[in-house]
């Protein structure tokens, strides 16, 4: 007697395994969520540059 082989139940488990594997490298891609401190991320940056308007519209408020 021949032995039969269920394909489609095969490329199933397959796909099924394959699918778990990419998840789980896709979740050890992304970075670890940190408490971050923002004041102290400002500091150490120094003061956001003021846009080019802004800086105009100051001028001619001050004269």
């Amino acid at each position: 007697m021949g032995v039969t082989r269920l394909k489609r139940k095969d490329r199933r488990n397959k796909a099924r395994a394959n699918n778990k594997v990419a998840r789980i490298k896709q979740l050890l891609l992304t970075p670890v969520i940190k408490n971050v401190d923002m004041d102290e991320l400002r500091a150490q940056f120094g003061e956001a540059p003021k846009n080019k308007k802004a800086e105009q519209t100051e001028e001619t408020a001050a004269e």
